[in-house]
């Protein structure tokens, strides 16, 4: 089963020719060259291709993209606010490696070497990252900051961190 990653979100629409904006968490400027398709979640775990015939940078984190299909304003403000998703093979490639959602699908491990779980989504935000995790069904979301991060282990996937006492107690 193909595994999809979120990377942002279909902010806007621009131009009378059903341009789109993709606002994206992906840790660089990227024309997104070379990429076919973007996902868009029409039900839970259900993601529709739509396949790219332009793409140009706007700014650090946002790409102008023009879709098949999409051809006039009112069809691709359909689109908005959308969220983007990339497969995992895609993702990989277009991710800049000191992201933090390059985290997207790392073991979170707490410091007594136990498995929290994987990380399913990253929100960046000013002073810290959440990384959302299941943990016995539920979502928990875990902040990542510099006195919770122990270590990021890349070859092995992993991301050790020290976590308050109690934390995991309230998903429990």
């Amino acid at each position: 089963m193909t595994q999809y990653f979120k990377i942002g979100k279909l902010a806007a629409s621009t131009g009378l020719k059903g341009e789109l904006v993709l606002q994206h968490n992906l840790g660089s400027k990227t024309s997104l060259k070379g990429l076919e398709a973007i996902f868009l979640e029409e039900k839970k775990d259900n993601f529709i291709p739509y396949f790219i015939q332009s793409a140009k940078i706007r700014s650090e984190n946002e790409t102008v993209i023009k879709l098949e299909g999409v051809d006039i304003m009112e069809v691709a403000r359909k689109l908005t606010p959308k969220e983007v998703w990339l497969t995992e093979e895609d993702f990989k490639k277009f991710a800049a490696k000191s992201s933090p959602i390059s985290l997207l699908g790392f073991m979170l491990i707490d410091d007594e070497d136990n498995e929290i779980g994987e990380i399913t989504e990253v929100i960046e935000q000013p002073h810290q990252v959440l990384c959302t995790v299941m943990i016995e069904g539920k979502e928990a979301l875990i902040p990542i900051h510099e006195e919770s991060l122990d270590k990021v282990d890349k070859k092995n996937r992993r991301v050790y961190v020290i976590l308050p006492d109690g934390l995991l107690d309230i998903y429990r």
